[in-house]
């Protein structure tokens, strides 16, 4: 188990966050696992060169997704069926991930377009509870 502090600078999400509204939170890499705790932060001016404004209390990662970002969507690791679920087929992730509005097209505009080159890049699906 380890302990993370995220920031978060998406707007729309923050509140949800901090009220408890919002559960989830989708990150680039494969560093979490279930069980670790995760507590979030906002800035008080500029990202990484202020102190933080906020922060929350630590709470537990009850499930992990990995997944890989595809230009046509997003593919569940750990799922069996391994298929790509198109970006329009993810406005119920998008609403619990607190996006504004919540769509799979809002979701889709957060990581594309890839890096030149990537066709694809590693992320997680964090909830907690």
């Amino acid at each position: 188990m380890r302990k993370w502090n995220l920031a978060l600078t998406y707007e729309p999400k923050i509140a949800g966050v901090r009220s408890g509204t919002i559960t989830q939170t989708i990150r680039l890499g494969r560093k979490y696992s279930e069980g670790d705790l995760v507590a979030f932060h906002g800035w008080a001016d500029v990202p990484y060169r202020s102190p933080w404004s906020w922060r929350t209390e630590y709470k537990s990662l009850c499930r992990v997704y990995n997944i890989l970002v595809m230009n046509n969507g997003l593919l569940w690791l750990d799922d069996s069926d391994r298929k790509v679920v198109p970006w329009a087929d993810l406005g119920d992730l998008a609403k619990r991930d607190g996006l504004n509005p919540p769509t799979g097209d809002e979701l889709a505009s957060l990581f594309l377009p890839l890096p030149k080159g990537a066709d694809t890049i590693e992320a997680q699906i964090l909830r907690w509870g």
